[in-house]
């Protein structure tokens, strides 16, 4: 199983990974640090559902922030109405502005989104007690409350691009070890990940992410959350002759 993983896992973790990922946004970046954070945390946060779904909102988003994110969240106006009718899923064009007004906030304040993951389980009570962020609805599943037992899959996306290197991810965080990671799980991660019998739980949920990181970890101690590779790439291109992807 080991081999067949790392097989995997060298296919598709290589730079032509990039161009049909959503990690194609921040690495428009390349070489900008504070704009890498900011664009990986929005991209991270719109990176659920249809892939050309969200990579289309994406695309809309980051031309109107254009070449510096950076800069467009710290003069970014409430009142911004290009932003008026966007919509992808749950968000509403309030939750949007509200997210872009509370990175505002804490930019303006002289901190960054890399301070609120140094200090831990600092992410959730920022954002849900930001001045316009809505106590419910597309902003409350936006920015998840950790103690609910979600798979919080979009943070541990951003996490792992943030912290594991190069190729396809940018290793631009010391402060977490890789082995520390947690694997991002989604429908095609987990559907791969019981066919190949590595997971039994049959939730989406935490504790599923946290079995299967457990689990990964016996072939990739130091690296667990590299084999989502691995199963990202059977999970969408069905390359997996073995593995029935529902």
């Amino acid at each position: 199983m080991k081999d067949y993983l790392e097989k995997l896992r060298a296919k598709y973790e290589t730079p032509d990974f990039i161009k049909d990922d959503p990690v194609q946004f921040p690495h428009r970046f390349n070489g900008d640090i504070e704009n890498i954070e900011i664009a990986g945390f929005i991209t991270s946060l719109f990176s659920y559902g249809r892939r050309e779904a969200f990579i289309s909102k994406l695309n809309f988003l980051f031309e109107i922030m254009g070449k510096s994110p950076l800069n467009f969240i710290l003069n970014f106006d409430l009142y911004e109405n290009k932003l008026d009718g966007f919509c992808y899923r749950f968000y509403t064009d309030y939750d949007v502005k509200a997210l872009f007004y509370s990175l505002s906030e804490l930019y303006k304040s002289g901190r960054t989104i890399r301070d609120l993951f140094y200090k831990k389980n600092t992410v959730y009570d920022f954002f849900s007690s930001s001045k316009f962020a809505p106590k419910n609805g597309g902003f409350s599943f936006m920015i998840c409350n950790p103690e609910k037992n979600g798979a919080n899959k979009r943070m541990h996306l951003f996490l792992r691009w943030m912290v594991r290197p190069a190729p396809v991810d940018f290793g631009i965080w010391d402060f977490i070890d890789k082995k520390d990671l947690i694997i991002p799980l989604d429908v095609h991660a987990g559907n791969v990940s019981r066919k190949l019998g590595l997971l039994k739980r049959k939730q989406n949920d935490f504790k599923a992410a946290w079995e299967l990181t457990s689990k990964l970890k016996e072939f990739r101690p130091d690296d667990p959350v590299g084999l989502d590779f691995a199963l990202f790439g059977a999970g969408i291109h069905k390359e997996n002759s073995r593995v029935l992807i529902l």
